[in-house]
């Protein structure tokens, strides 16, 4: 972190913005030039042969079009997922969607199978009991690296306390089901966690896959996954991209036999947006200042699940001084119903 201020779509686009929240009211608004710069910065990685987007990141159809149109391909956790990516794109050939279900029924892996999707599995279970289904398959599989970090637990994705992955110590399971149902594994996975800021993680998982990779003689992709922190402050330095860079760029010279993938998702859209909200109420009790706005955990639930911070300003009054410490709270009947805690701002009113 340091003490230079960023500059941000938003506070070139204030006028807008309010004449926005004038006429429409609360509102998520998002720049799609920005995505369209994040995305580019991604596709411009040289040790990345694709990059993913992770499309529970936000799925708004104008998004798709941008990813698409800079060059993404998609990867997608349910069937929903992938018949809004065809509706908005049907020009989309499927070998572009990576197909991810988590402790998902049956009827979606052969759904999936059916379409011709690349279907990852993430546990050894399906090829257990369903083998039928994959027989003849080209599977990619997800593994728990059993490293790897996050901004909170909830999102660390690694280890046995998460539901996330196929075990190391269940390699030679998997080559036995592998074998067994005629299927072959062409892809290997694994997401380490959100919000990492290390650009090393990616190496390590890297290195972790291609050991694994080696048990399995049709694995071209090793699909690094994303996870890719983001600067929460516009004080705070952007991610060092060329590191992420340089760092795959090492590990690639050395397997130049495997494709790396990459799979960001909030990394490409949060910078871009915006989420828009009105004072309602003032309230003081004791000395704790609260600001009551709008909207609250219903439009952003990640402050109160994971103690996520996310940058709050007056854009009315950007340019005056804080001086107040407030919570800023939302109409949820809830105590959890807080948008930001502690936070420095100038005085705010009604509106």
């Amino acid at each position: 972190m340091s003490d230079v201020v960023h500059d941000t779509w938003w506070v070139n686009k204030r006028d807008l913005l309010l004449r926005m929240a004038k006429e429409h009211g609360d509102a998520y608004v998002y720049d799609l030039a920005t995505i369209e710069s994040a995305a580019h910065s991604m596709l411009a990685l040289n040790s990345v042969s694709r990059v993913l987007y992770a499309m529970k990141a936000n799925s708004h159809p104008d998004v798709l079009r941008t990813l698409s149109a800079a060059g993404t391909d998609f990867d997608c956790v349910s069937p929903g997922e992938v018949d809004r990516l065809q509706h908005e794109l049907p020009d989309r050939g499927k070998d572009r969607i990576l197909f991810t279900p988590n402790f998902a029924p049956r009827d979606e892996y052969a759904w999936g199978v059916s379409e011709g999707l690349r279907v990852t599995l993430d546990n050894l279970y399906p090829l257990q009991k369903w083998p039928e289904l994959f027989a003849g398959q080209r599977l990619f599989v997800r593994l728990d690296p059993d490293h790897g970090g996050g901004h909170h637990e909830h999102v660390v994705t690694v280890g046995k306390t998460s539901k996330f992955g196929i075990s190391l110590d269940e390699i030679e399971a998997l080559k036995h089901l592998v074998a067994e149902c005629g299927a072959s594994i062409v892809g290997i996975h694994a997401h380490s966690g959100s919000g990492i800021l290390d650009p090393n993680n990616w190496h390590a998982v890297a290195a972790t896959l291609v050991e694994a990779a080696r048990h399995f003689p049709d694995v071209s992709v090793l699909d690094l996954g994303g996870g890719i922190g983001v600067a929460d402050k516009r004080t705070d330095s952007a991610f060092d991209l060329q590191a992420l860079d340089h760092r795959l760029s090492e590990f690639e010279a050395a397997n130049s036999e495997f494709e790396l993938w990459l799979e960001p998702g909030r990394f490409l859209v949060s910078p871009a947006g915006v989420l828009l909200t009105r004072v309602t109420q003032l309230k003081k009790k004791g000395d704790v200042n609260y600001v009551g706005v709008s909207t609250g955990m219903n439009a952003l639930i990640r402050p109160a699940l994971y103690n996520a911070y996310h940058e709050i300003v007056n854009l009315t009054k950007l340019d005056d001084e804080p001086t107040e410490t407030v919570n800023i709270v939302g109409p949820i009947c809830e105590t959890g119903d807080k948008l930001g805690t502690n936070r420095a701002m100038p005085p705010c009113e009604e509106g």
